[in-house]
């Protein structure tokens, strides 16, 4: 049967200070047309994250996160890359999801080798090689028990033709991968070039709890340094 097309509901951070939330909401309202399909609430689980994350050196670039929520159907241009001091998304495009983790949406979500599923939490972008996928990106799991297995299980970015318009008109639907945030031939360089060794990616989705989702700690580094 194909997945139900409605959304699970993303539990707000009660813990955010209302400065906060409020320069959220002005960043997600400055960001435009090509933010219109980005959740409210996911951004601001992005946005937390980045801002508990960074002080800690866990992440080195400042004012850039990438987020793909995966409860929105993958046949949405899900994945976000936004300069936050700009209040600009970068680029937006197709993403897929795990074999494993569902059919339109990904549902189902694992840590697991061998599992092929996405796996939530928050991620730091490393190194490029060129792999069975041609050039990737390595990305390390940054939250213990969701995704911190994914820099062994060779989960990265990658291209894959399975990632186009073209396969959602022939298909219904994108193509599969074994756990990787896979993108569209025609963007993934410019995506991965742009989200340097460094960055942040959330992939969010049912069930998303991550330690960097802590709006006091974000709150007071906003009230410091703002995006910066």
């Amino acid at each position: 049967m194909p997945d139900s097309l409605r959304l699970s509901p993303v539990p707000a951070l009660a813990t955010i200070p209302d400065t906060l939330r409020q320069a959220i909401q002005q960043l997600h309202a400055a960001l435009g047309p090509a933010a219109a399909e980005l959740r409210p609430e996911v951004l601001e689980q992005a946005c937390v994250g980045y801002l508990t994350l960074h002080p800690t050196g866990r992440i080195e670039r400042a004012g850039l996160l990438a987020v793909a929520d995966m409860d929105l159907p993958n046949t949405t241009e899900r994945l976000w890359v936004i300069d936050l001091q700009h209040a600009k998304v970068l680029h937006r495009s197709l993403v897929a999801h795990g074999q494993g983790s569902g059919h339109l949406r990904a549902r189902r979500f694992s840590n697991e080798e061998k599992s092929a599923c996405t796996s939530l939490g928050f991620y730091r972008t490393a190194g490029t090689y060129d792999g069975i996928h041609g050039y990737s990106r390595r990305i390390e799991g940054l939250d213990k028990g969701q995704n911190a297995n994914a820099f062994d299980r060779y989960v990265v970015l990658h291209a894959a033709d399975y990632v186009s318009p073209k396969y959602v008109q022939k298909y219904g639907h994108l193509g599969y991968s074994r756990g990787c945030p896979a993108l569209p031939p025609e963007q993934f360089k410019d995506i991965i070039a742009t989200l340097r060794v460094g960055s942040m990616l959330l992939v969010s989705g049912p069930g998303l709890a991550s330690r960097w989702l802590d709006g006091g700690a974000a709150g007071r580094r906003f009230l410091q340094r703002g995006w910066r």
